[in-house]
């Protein structure tokens, strides 16, 4: 192990931070999930446009209880920026190799408890919930981690840091899933990384689902609110992350996608970026009704309107496979 006692790769202010592209504000989905979040605020920090890499946007599919938990596939950020992204092996303290690796100017991402983050609301210090946060910045003798989550940079210290890493001497502890992002690759800029983007799009396009999801979640949707009926409030909120924030997030992101390939002269897709972010809202105003319902004890499958967003699909995908296919 390395000799050094802090690193700070970045030398980011938390107060100064403000979030990337991909969480603005008036954005429908903010937040989308931890690894999407984390990467769309590290990307930037580290000089790559993380809307060249959304063309696996293009895969999502309807699981039968869930929609594909979507990620930036690894070897597209391989690909297009040069990142080589591997697992960590855990077997000194975690402290001790995020220190490591730091050190070495590679951004770690660790699977946390969000009890321990300050940033993670009604979570913190309350509840317990996985998530993925990647760390920038470690001092172990001055209790200080700087960390990207969710839309943000942040800081913790103190009795959260000693949460985080000095919660391991339980006998029953297990290492958490850690990665690490070795930047020693060649990053593609401008045309290059248009066109390399383009060609992960046409691969991503051949894997792309059967059958239209959103009419399959149609489908299933009346076994699914038996299942919400019979069950409580937080079951309805890990429904509606699985399914409709899902969705609605993926396909705001791929309108996003869209958005960058026309200012890389891409031309004609304007519509489908449209249709793309129409299913976005859509989504966010099911989760709205299913919110409802839920707290009423009413449920209704013939309240939805799905035909509207189920063409949306239809539009985005015909363009994009006639284009790229």
């Amino acid at each position: 192990m390395s000799s050094a006692t802090s690193a700070d790769l970045l030398k980011l202010d938390p107060a100064a931070w403000k979030p990337q592209s991909l969480h603005a504000g008036e954005r429908t989905w903010v937040e989308t999930n931890c690894y999407i979040d984390v990467w769309a605020e590290l990307l930037p920090a580290l000089g790559h446009p993380a809307e060249a890499a959304l063309a696996f946007t293009v895969r999502q599919d309807f699981e039968g209880d869930h929609f594909t938990f979507f990620k930036f596939p690894l070897e597209d950020l391989e690909a297009l920026f040069g990142l080589s992204v591997q697992e960590l092996a855990i077997y000194d303290t975690l402290e001790a190799h995020t220190l490591e690796q730091l050190g070495r100017g590679r951004p770690v991402l660790i699977e946390v408890d969000s009890h321990w983050l300050p940033d993670a609301g009604p979570t913190y210090r309350k509840g317990h919930v996985k998530t993925t946060v990647a760390a920038i910045a470690i001092d172990p003798a001055a209790r200080r981690f700087g960390y990207f989550h969710n839309t943000g940079y942040h800081v913790l210290t103190d009795d959260d840091y000693d949460g985080l890493f000095l919660k391991q001497a339980a006998p029953d502890y297990l290492f958490p899933y850690v990665e690490f992002v070795k930047r020693d690759g060649k990053a593609l800029r401008d045309g290059a990384l248009a066109a390399r983007s383009l060609e992960l799009l046409r691969g991503h396009l051949a894997h792309r689902p059967a059958a239209n999801p959103i009419m399959a979640w149609h489908a299933a949707l009346p076994g699914h609110l038996e299942r919400l009926a019979a069950r409580d409030m937080d079951y309805f909120h890990l429904y509606a992350f699985n399914l409709p924030r899902q969705l609605g997030a993926n396909f705001e992101m791929l309108g996003s996608y869209l958005d960058w390939l026309g200012t890389q002269g891409q031309g004609g897709l304007i519509d489908a970026a449209s249709a793309a972010r129409r299913i976005a809202e859509s989504a966010k105003a099911v989760q709205f009704q299913l919110a409802r319902m839920a707290n009423r004890r009413r449920f209704d499958a013939a309240a939805f309107q799905f035909a509207p967003i189920e063409t949306d699909y239809e539009l985005i995908l015909s363009t994009l496979v006639k284009r790229f296919a």
